[in-house]
């Protein structure tokens, strides 16, 4: 599988797509965005049938070896915790998704334990990842592997007839690795891109800020490509949802991205294999301030702008109920003609 090959989306299918926003009987643009994005999923399947009908979150689950520098309000064993709760679909985005239709595909790719969790997909490649303060997060081998699973998911999905994807995650820790990345892979200052994550005290987040600029200063980061930057400081989660992302585009699958974790992977995504920004759907604003930085690098605009943090993929599910609606309009549909009136016209 050359992942170097991504093909481009149909842009033929694109503007037919907005041709027919144009047939419906609405003033034109009526829809906003959602006419954008939704010719966007079509030129990404290539039809303008756009098909919505099996729609999967995926949650990678895992745990960072960071959290030993006391970056977090939680320890580790809230992750298997959440983990559980997501197996009995009873998380804050299995609930929303439960209401969306959405299937849910909890996958443990790195949670620090032992345990096999009933209801979550066994992927572990370890017990969690390193200390990067004290060595690189990663093996080349395990960077790889993670990487390799997110691609075979959406392939797996795919084969099952999924034609929409949503991207989640769940992982204490996970946004200091996430900053970390998004000051390395944007060339921004620490502070420009850390945020308080699940809610710390100031004094906390001048420490989470001080421990990411020292773990920046004991590696040689300016001469790194993109997946040796993930192996050093990225979590089994960030590195899994970047092979959801590259699989999303290897299969010809949109893949919504959540938060500022999943636009991490996003971001890691486009630069090891161009091209895949293009089969992206962006779901929200947050309130880690990378999000705005990393959206503008992938071009790309959110909708939700809610100043959420739950994470999970609580944002890009809610983001694919939008899309149902605005689909439903798109399928469902009545033209001027049908109603006896003009048909708008639309002016350059």
């Amino acid at each position: 599988m050359n992942i170097n090959s991504i093909e481009k989306i149909n842009l033929d299918v694109y503007n037919e797509a907005l041709k027919k926003w144009d047939s419906i009987a609405k003033p034109i643009d009526g829809m906003g965005r959602f006419e954008t994005i939704t010719a966007k999923i079509a030129a990404i399947q290539g039809s303008l049938d756009i098909k919505f009908d099996k729609k999967a979150l995926i949650i990678m689950c895992a745990d960072n070896g960071i959290v030993k520098e006391g970056i977090s309000q939680s320890e580790q064993d809230v992750t298997l915790a959440v983990a559980k709760n997501m197996a009995n679909k009873k998380s804050s985005a299995c609930i929303m998704a439960k209401h969306a239709g959405i299937d849910i595909y909890p996958v443990d790719i790195g949670i620090n334990s032992k345990e096999k969790i009933e209801g979550v997909i066994d992927k572990k490649i370890a017990c969690g990842t390193k200390n990067f303060l004290e060595e690189p997060a990663m093996s080349k081998e395990e960077v790889s592997k993670a990487i390799e699973t997110g691609i075979f998911l959406v392939q797996e999905l795919k084969l099952k007839g999924y034609n929409i994807i949503a991207t989640g995650e769940m992982g204490i820790g996970n946004t200091t690795t996430s900053s970390t990345l998004a000051a390395v892979l944007l060339k921004q200052s620490v502070e420009n891109v850390t945020g308080k994550g699940a809610g710390l005290s100031d004094d906390k987040y001048s420490h989470k800020i001080e421990v990411i600029k020292k773990a920046i200063a004991k590696y040689d980061t300016d001469n790194m490509e993109a997946v040796e930057l993930l192996r050093t400081f990225g979590g089994f989660d960030i590195a899994g949802l970047t092979g959801v992302f590259v699989g999303g585009a290897l299969h010809h699958i949109p893949i919504v991205a959540d938060g500022v974790i999943s636009l991490i992977a996003a971001l890691l995504a486009e630069k090891i294999a161009p091209g895949t920004k293009d089969y992206i759907i962006a779901s929200h604003k947050g309130k880690e301030p990378a999000m705005a930085i990393i959206l503008k690098e992938l071009q790309l605009e959110a909708v939700i702008d809610a100043n959420m943090a739950l994470g999970e993929g609580t944002g890009a599910v809610m983001m694919i109920n939008l899309l149902s609606m605005a689909l439903g309009i798109y399928k469902n549909f009545n033209t001027f003609e049908e109603i006896k009136i003009e048909q708008y016209e639309r002016y350059k």
